[in-house]
């Protein structure tokens, strides 16, 4: 199966990250060895129920976990024309999906991949954010999701909720993801969530077309703005770093004061 290779200057990626429900469904796990467990668990840890071939036409996914190459080519075949999407372990040219390196503070779950490239480097990254990152994230979140009616019954209007959400979460933010105690505060945030949600303008000129060379505070700008003001000669690969649901005007349009939440100017040299 051919594969693509993103052009980082096309703003492309190489899959679509998904996080998909599978509990109470059945998952073909056909796999020996330390290889075929190691699949069987996860399945079980997301819920899943495994079986094994003959029941593949009650699943959708299926595992192949076998170290002959060619028994693994014959077996996704097999399951490809049964229409299940198959996941083959160590070949990620015979995948229809990659299985990432997961880290857990339920329930946020962070998912890193790397398109099949290298399971050790997946786990490497996530064994260095495992350092980082507060046990108590799961923490936040939970308080974050039992305070959502009260979030929207103080703030109606959906952009002004989430511009008063990407506020207190900001590095320094009442709700640091990355401080342990931000679940404690949740509750007294939620008395006033609109208070650290001020109007701003910033701008960025870039130097270079390619995003790795963005500093850690323009990406950070590029991820947290709600209106995006840029010229044409912006490239792609810089805008898509922007959120998705952020709104894209020309530069021409861009207001010299902050009218309300987060603008952001992109200019090219």
């Amino acid at each position: 199966m051919a594969r693509l290779t993103p052009d980082r200057t096309s703003g492309r990626i190489a899959s679509l990250p998904l996080f998909h429900q599978v509990a109470g469904s059945r998952i073909v796990v056909v796999g020996e060895g330390a290889m075929g467990d190691a699949k069987q668990r996860l399945v079980e840890r997301a819920g899943a129920i495994p079986v094994g071939e003959p029941e593949a036409h009650h699943a959708a996914l299926a595992f192949v976990a076998l170290e002959n190459a060619e028994e693994a080519a014959a077996v996704r075949q097999r399951l490809k024309a049964k229409g299940l999407l198959v996941n083959v372990a160590d070949r990620p040219e015979l995948c229809d999906f990659t299985t990432p390196s997961i880290l857990d503070r339920d329930p946020v779950l962070i998912a890193i991949g790397t398109g099949g490239a290298s399971a050790g480097l997946a786990k490497h990254i996530r064994l260095r954010l495992e350092a980082f990152l507060p046990q108590r994230l799961g923490e936040l979140a939970r308080a974050l999701a039992a305070g959502r009616d009260a979030l929207r019954a103080e703030l109606p209007d959906g952009d002004a909720r989430r511009r008063a959400v990407d506020a207190a979460l900001r590095p320094g933010g009442t709700l640091d993801p990355l401080d342990e105690a931000s679940a404690d505060r949740v509750e007294s945030w939620l008395i006033d969530p609109a208070d650290e949600a001020r109007a701003r303008i910033e701008s960025i000129h870039l130097t270079s077309d390619d995003p790795e060379d963005l500093t850690l505070r323009q990406a950070r700008w590029l991820g947290e703005a709600d209106a995006i003001y840029h010229g044409a000669d912006v490239p792609p690969a810089i805008l898509a770093r922007a959120r998705a649901d952020a709104t894209r005007h020309p530069l021409d349009e861009a207001p010299d004061t902050p009218r309300s939440g987060f603008a952001l100017v992109l200019t090219r040299g």
